[in-house]
């Protein structure tokens, strides 16, 4: 899934020196979740629910590490462990579990409590406003453009530009393990995370094929500035291509 395409290698980036760019205060909700854990679903069925407000950007990211219970996920992906893994490094504690959802690329809550998610996504958004970094995206012929603009915090340094791709609704249903017999949808799941760049805190310019977002089964795309090594997300937008 983190991937390159070829096509993604050849996007081009410039230094420009245009307007502000419409900020992307989307505040990012991943979800970790799994086919074989009984406490999943209601996660899932919440994600459906906050996927639905504007201003947030939900990913439900499967993981791989609960399959030799008796039922091989038919979603997951080694990298969506690793990079649970990395959250939990970067927070300095051993937090790994599902449901769990990481807000902002900061903090973690239970992926069933909108209490508690509610909470870090306020936590999250006014870390963001802090950071002033802004994202506008448009499409122009056959080419999507990206521009970010904004001032690079210092703990962030060099930040990855992230494109994701993701299908907005899966129903599969579960033939072994804890959910056996049960059809569960699960919400905004992420099919690829390409790094399209770096941004270094100065005016940048994007570009990549509008093919690149449209291959596969994908049928919804955003695009996150996060802080190296799985740092924070300092600014997150959708892109409408569909």
């Amino acid at each position: 899934m983190f991937g390159i395409h070829k096509a993604a290698l050849a996007l081009i980036v410039a230094i420009i020196t245009t307007s502000p760019a419409l900020a992307g205060d989307k505040v990012v909700v991943e979800l970790f979740t799994s086919q074989g854990c009984s406490s999943c679903p209601p996660a899932d069925a919440l994600m459906g629910k906050l996927a639905e407000r504007d201003e947030l950007i939900v990913l439900s990211l499967p993981v791989d590490y609960w399959d030799f219970l008796g039922w091989q996920d038919t979603l997951a992906d080694p990298a969506n462990s690793q990079r649970q893994r990395d959250y939990a490094r970067n927070r300095g504690d051993s937090h790994v579990y599902t449901p769990q959802v990481v807000i902002g690329g900061l903090d973690h809550a239970v992926g069933s409590s909108l209490k508690q998610i509610e909470d870090k996504i306020a936590a999250a958004r006014e870390e963001q406003e802090q950071h002033s970094v802004d994202i506008a995206v448009a499409e122009q012929g056959g080419t999507i453009i990206v521009n970010i603009e904004g001032d690079q915090p210092d703990a962030a340094e060099d930040a990855t530009i992230w494109l994701v791709l993701y299908r907005s609704a899966i129903p599969v249903k579960i033939g072994r393990g804890e959910n056996t017999g049960n059809t569960i949808t699960y919400y905004n799941v992420v099919t690829e995370m390409t790094p399209i760049g770096m941004w270094h805190g100065t005016p940048a310019r994007f570009e990549l094929p509008k093919s690149e977002l449209t291959r596969g089964e994908s049928d919804g795309c955003a695009v996150l500035v996060q802080g190296r090594d799985t740092g924070p997300i300092l600014a997150a937008a959708h892109v409408s291509t569909w």
